[in-house]
């Protein structure tokens, strides 16, 4: 898929850059190649994008309706619990601080950290139970989820088991945050994310 995005981008752009230079240079002297190279242009990108919607068609299946459905908010973290006690861990979910409405796109990330933690829970740490704390602090906040399990142990005698771990960064670093994971004092493991829930320009306004 990689080569096949690389190969239209790339091989269409660089037409179309030839194409609209050259009508640049003769639009006043010879109008008629210049429509002639803006024709081009548009049969190029006409082209482009049929080839870029047959390439995203791969990456769709026919019963693929997940695009279709709404994405996943805080409200929705009754779902994760309820799942975690039918796989046999207890979820204890506490939030503190002012509540207050979050951007889409932080909100969700929250919902994916909590949700890749808990599973993490279920898959590797052996714990019957797991902590959920959300805290609001005044410019952020703090995604944490604790368990008494097996700790890290298992996660690294898992195949592929910290792409989970990778992914929770990415998220966190895409909204300029701090991720801290790891075995606990006294047994088990922690992942604990902080978010800004504002720009950087009104946090630095923000006193402490």
């Amino acid at each position: 898929i990689a080569r096949e995005l690389h190969d239209i981008v790339a091989h269409s752009m660089s037409v179309m850059v030839v194409q609209a230079g050259a009508a640049r240079r003769v639009l006043e002297t010879d109008p008629q190649q210049a429509e002639q190279a803006l024709a081009a242009i548009e049969e190029t990108g006409r082209g482009s994008l049929t080839e870029m919607r047959r390439v995203l068609g791969i990456l769709r299946t026919a019963d693929d309706v997940s695009r279709l459905s709404p994405q996943p908010t805080l409200d929705d973290f009754r779902l994760l619990v309820d799942g975690c006690r039918e796989a046999g861990v207890r979820v204890d979910m506490e939030i503190s601080g002012q509540q207050r409405p979050l951007a889409a796109g932080l909100e969700l990330a929250v919902f994916r950290i909590v949700q890749e933690a808990l599973t993490n829970v279920v898959k590797h740490s052996a714990a019957d139970e797991a902590q959920v704390r959300l805290t609001y602090g005044a410019t952020n906040l703090e995604v944490a989820v604790y368990d008494a399990g097996r700790g890290a142990a298992a996660n690294s005698a898992t195949p592929g088991g910290g792409n989970g771990l990778v992914g929770m960064r990415e998220r966190v670093e895409l909204f300029d945050g701090k991720l801290v994971t790891g075995p606990r004092p006294g047994g088990g493991y922690q992942v604990v994310a902080t978010l800004p829930t504002t720009p950087r320009n009104q946090r630095e306004q923000v006193p402490v």
